[in-house]
């Protein structure tokens, strides 16, 4: 577990930096999102473009010892696909749905670490770079779509160059309430998969998970505030006609995870970052 105290023109239009207006339709425009690099702040990786790339506007992120490597999303939004191709294509890649048509693919993934209607920060780990699909070595295949056509890729307002390779250092640093790089998902481990959520006002989220491989409970608190300082914060989970089970404390990212069996049973779960607090009735019997 981790130590946790501590664009080209279209015709006569110009796609440019994540501030410009790109055309949706008759009468609608949406802005793109402040995209940035979709690897935890500091991490510096190549950013590989060629012609003939399905599609060509992707990126692949490069790098010795990219295997295993952390995946952050590269803007806040919210979880629309998690697949698995198998050995063809993205493989195991994730989509995530930043509103205004806008969308991120990340791809070839080694695991995954959301759920489909999870939120996400710009910032939070989604999963770790693999070699899964149609890959012919370790890397990120990386898209940004909009209305289903990727577009060229932007990150911290410049243009990734094309056909080239560049080497990028990423800004993804959070900030702003937000950017938690951890998820639930590698909180809890491999195998569990999120079935409630509670947000505590602005503070942080609680989340309650299910293995139904082992019939296990997971439970965390991921922390929205005071990201990476030592602050407040706990989580439970009780099993009907257990004791409950708590990790409370002063923690910089996150307090869990609280892991219980219970298979066909019924739960009680909750947690707290700062004076924001949650506790829930007992349910999810047998889930």
């Amino acid at each position: 577990m981790k130590f946790r105290k501590i664009s080209a023109a279209i015709g006569a239009v110009a796609v440019a930096a994540s501030a410009a207006l790109v055309s949706v339709g008759a009468g609608q425009a949406a802005a793109a999102p402040a995209f940035k690099m979709p690897f935890k702040c500091g991490y510096t990786a190549t950013a590989a473009t060629w012609k003939g790339h399905s599609p060509e506007n992707s990126v692949d992120f490069q790098g010795s010892g990219i295997w295993k490597t952390p995946v952050v999303s590269s803007a806040p939004g919210t979880v629309s696909r998690v697949a698995n191709e198998g050995n063809t294509s993205y493989g195991k890649w994730i989509e995530i749905d930043h509103g205004g048509g806008w969308k991120t693919r990340y791809a070839h993934l080694y695991s995954q670490g959301v759920s489909v209607g999870q939120k996400v920060n710009a910032g939070s780990q989604i999963g770790r770079v693999g070699n899964t699909g149609g890959s012919s070595g370790p890397h990120l295949h990386f898209e940004q779509r909009l209305n289903g056509v990727a577009k060229r890729v932007v990150m911290d307002g410049k243009n990734v160059p094309y056909f080239t390779k560049t080497n990028f250092t990423s800004k993804n640093c959070g900030g702003g309430g937000g950017g938690n790089p951890y998820s639930p998902g590698e909180v809890c481990g491999s195998g569990f998969k999120v079935i409630n959520e509670k947000g505590l006002s602005g503070n942080g989220r609680v989340y309650l998970m299910y293995n139904s491989g082992s019939g296990k409970n997971c439970v965390t608190t991921i922390k929205n505030t005071k990201i990476g300082k030592a602050s407040s914060a706990s989580t439970f989970l009780e099993v009907q006609g257990n004791s409950r089970k708590t990790d409370k404390g002063n923690f910089s990212y996150y307090a869990g995870p609280v892991k219980a069996q219970a298979a066909d049973k019924c739960v009680k779960w909750g947690g707290s970052v700062g004076d924001k607090s949650f506790t829930s009735k007992f349910g999810h019997c047998g889930s």
